[in-house]
């Protein structure tokens, strides 16, 4: 499961800067802090002030090894207009717990279970407890795709509620929904109008920002095949990075190969990646998941279009190409002349 809350008081050892160390963005003792998010990319810090928590106004860049300031300025996510730009005046309530937490209720600030447990993706689990049956609880592999990615979509999307605000709040997850019911009702997705760069997008539609795989995947081939988020993933967690099945270079490789109908449509993979096998160039995901989408700093994350983003995105639209995204001390022009040498691909396609 995605266990990212942590009670530092329960588990003192998941704060991972020392903060007996001074840093004059550090403002708070270990002692204030009351819940931890995040242990891969960032580690932020809340308190609790009555029966709300508020982030902290530091975060740990844990690729870095540094501390960074954390405050979400104002103009980037929908909501900071609707909320004064100070942390302690932005409760985690509207703005977070939907997500880290099973059936946040609004009114109490309560929840059942902090984290994402079974309920999150399986619904209502009382009377399957009771009298465990298939026909009273939620098999997401038994949905259609649309519902079983909504599973995922639900929070691993940047949207906003169809209604807002609810009692007053401007809530950043959407408020009612349960895995059963039809998201739609509940979420819209970020909205982008094409050939503009956002906050969230870039300006083919591609999303620049984390915790955006489902805005991404639904613009997808794979989303209309029916393939679904845990097709690849399994959310209760395995031993590959991103809780993948199978690592990324064996996972792909179970639909696509050398003369696949899905493609590529070459004898060997080396042929369809003109990399040496077992280099990163040869691996699927580096040029159709590149590391584009920002979570901290200069730390990304992989896109989920699964499209090879060309050399020509970059100079038209100011987008982070799949070749040069690893190629850094090439040029863009390099990238595009080698491309047109590559007699499989139409030139009219990867290097214009």
């Amino acid at each position: 499961m995605a266990n990212v809350v942590t009670d530092p008081k329960v588990h003192p050892e998941v704060i991972i800067p020392d903060l007996t160390k001074p840093d004059p963005l550090v403002t708070f003792k270990k002692e204030d802090i009351a819940f931890v998010y995040g242990t891969k990319w960032k580690q932020r810090y809340f308190q609790k002030i009555g029966d709300d928590y508020f982030p902290l106004g530091a975060q740990w860049d844990v690729s870095h090894q540094i501390w960074r300031a954390y405050n979400v300025a104002n103009g980037t996510d929908w909501w900071t207009k609707f909320y004064p730009q100070a942390n302690s005046a932005r409760p985690t309530g509207p703005l977070c717990d939907g997500c880290h937490s099973v059936n946040y209720n609004i009114q109490t600030k309560t929840v059942t279970e902090w984290n994402v447990g079974c309920e999150k993706c399986h619904g209502p689990g009382s009377e399957h407890v009771g009298r465990p049956s298939r026909a009273n609880i939620v098999n997401p592999a038994r949905l259609n795709y649309v519902q079983a990615n909504n599973v995922c979509i639900q929070c691993h999307s940047q949207g906003q509620p169809l209604t807002s605000p609810i009692q007053g709040k401007y809530y950043d997850w959407p408020v009612g929904f349960n895995v059963g019911l039809d998201l739609k009702n509940f979420w819209k997705l970020e909205e982008h109008k094409l050939g503009e760069t956002s906050f969230t997008h870039f300006p083919d539609g591609t999303a620049h920002k984390n915790r955006m795989q489902g805005n991404d995947f639904v613009t997808s081939v794979m989303y209309t095949r029916g393939v679904t988020c845990f097709s690849c993933h399994d959310v209760h967690g395995t031993g590959n990075n991103a809780d993948l099945l199978k690592p990324a270079s064996v996972m792909c490789l179970q639909c696509h190969g050398p003369q696949s109908p899905n493609g590529p449509r070459t004898p060997t993979i080396e042929a369809h990646t003109h990399h040496q096998r077992g280099s990163a160039g040869d691996d699927c995901i580096g040029c159709h998941m590149p590391k584009i989408e920002q979570t901290i700093a200069d730390i990304n994350v992989r896109s989920h279009t699964f499209k090879f983003i060309p050399p020509e995105a970059t100079e038209t639209m100011k987008i982070p190409n799949s070749c040069n995204t690893c190629h850094t001390d090439k040029t863009v022009q390099w990238a595009k002349d080698t491309l047109k040498t590559w007699p499989e691909f139409s030139p009219w396609r990867v290097a214009q």
